[in-house]
């Protein structure tokens, strides 16, 4: 069903405009074929014809990484120097002499897959009224909503910042129990006496919600290439310009992954008959990623200091972060289990796998390593 599928009729070309059926092209049969999201692995190349006369503006708008690059006609047009949004006249940029007609436009991401769902029509602008002229058209230009996106960014780390002041010195008990290095791979008081403590206490909640808004906002800033998980977009699809919107969605998504880990070891630890394990087990995740997660506002700093100038510079160090912050949970998880009981029996093993191992996997494949 899968091969007849691919290889269905392609689409009447349009008369104008983009559509969401791109091409990809098929070595082995020398062609271009329809790409399925769900069928064919990412690439680096897509492809689409499109109808464009001369004079008469084709505006589309995109969100791309440095170095994409549009070819018309296998012609290169536009390469994109920095990540940002930018909007282009595809009738602007045919080359000198070109007739009316279709043209074979292409999106190539060198290191990468571009960010197909952003490549949409831009908007018409609003007709000028009688005696004022129209803006001209700029063609291949950042959109100012950039730098709202690092007002915005800039605005939740101070509040970032000013929310863990007020727990620090409202509970400074419990912070010292979480945020000591000394006490992060020791066997002291400090690491008994927090896996012995209730788990969801008012300041464990408050600082997760800190913990899913700091990546949240990694997620929205560098990680811009999630947005094309097919199940990700499927299930949310919000706007590329909603950017307070967007981080507020992943702020809840990360925030009821780790509230909802809970309920998923409940569920293994009765498979595997451990149920005396899950408890120490979650507190041990809970205490790991809020002490490691105090690290990605730092990277955000890093990312709105540095991006413009090393973007790609500023996406290693992110990735090492959030690998980081996954491995480290797992590994410290897995050696606080070992101190309770020996993993060294395969039944364990098997559990640890289940519940950390496994997930760890996924969501490096969905975070880190997304093309």
């Amino acid at each position: 069903m899968s091969k007849a599928a691919e290889y269905r009729p392609l689409p009447p070309t349009p008369r104008a405009g983009l559509t969401q059926d791109w091409l990809i092209y098929d070595e082995a049969r020398n062609r271009l074929v329809l790409y399925l999201s769900d069928y064919h692995a990412p690439t680096r190349a897509y492809y689409q014809w499109l109808s464009i006369r001369p004079g008469k503006a084709l505006p589309i708008t995109f969100t791309a990484r440095a170095n994409l690059s549009l070819f018309l006609d296998n012609r290169l047009v536009f390469t994109a120097h920095a990540p940002a949004s930018y909007t282009v006249d595809l009738a602007k940029l045919l080359p000198a002499g070109s007739v009316a007609g279709p043209h074979l436009l292409c999106v190539w991401q060198p290191d990468g897959s571009p960010n197909l769902p952003s490549f949409v029509n831009a908007v018409p602008a609003t007709p000028p009224r009688v005696g004022k002229a129209s803006p001209p058209l700029l063609a291949a230009a950042p959109r100012p909503r950039g730098h709202q996106g690092q007002n915005v960014f800039v605005g939740f780390l101070l509040f970032i910042g000013l929310c863990y002041g007020s727990l620090r010195a409202s509970y400074q008990p419990g912070f010292a129990r979480i945020y000591q290095l000394e006490g992060l791979w020791g066997k002291g008081s400090t690491e008994q006496d927090f896996l012995i403590k209730p788990t969801l206490t008012w300041l464990n909640l408050g600082l997760v919600l800190l913990f899913a808004l700091s990546f949240a906002l990694l997620l929205v800033a560098i990680h811009t290439n999630i947005q094309s998980i097919v199940i990700l977009r499927q299930l949310f699809d919000v706007a590329e310009s909603a950017i307070v919107v967007r981080v507020l969605l992943y702020t809840a998504l990360v925030a009821g992954f780790v509230l909802g880990k809970y309920l998923f070891l409940e569920l293994l630890g009765y498979i595997f008959d451990v149920t005396e394990l899950v408890t120490i087990q979650y507190r041990e995740f809970i205490r790991t990623i809020l002490f490691m997660g105090l690290f990605l506002p730092v990277v955000m700093l890093l990312y709105l200091g540095l991006n413009q100038r090393l973007p790609e510079t500023v996406l290693w160090v992110s990735n090492g972060v959030v690998s980081l912050l996954l491995i480290g949970t797992v590994v410290r998880v897995a050696r606080t289990l070992h101190h309770k009981t020996s993993l060294l029996n395969l039944h364990l093993f098997s559990y640890l796998c289940a519940t950390e191992v496994i997930p760890l996997i996924i969501l490096l494949k969905l975070i880190v390593f997304t093309y």
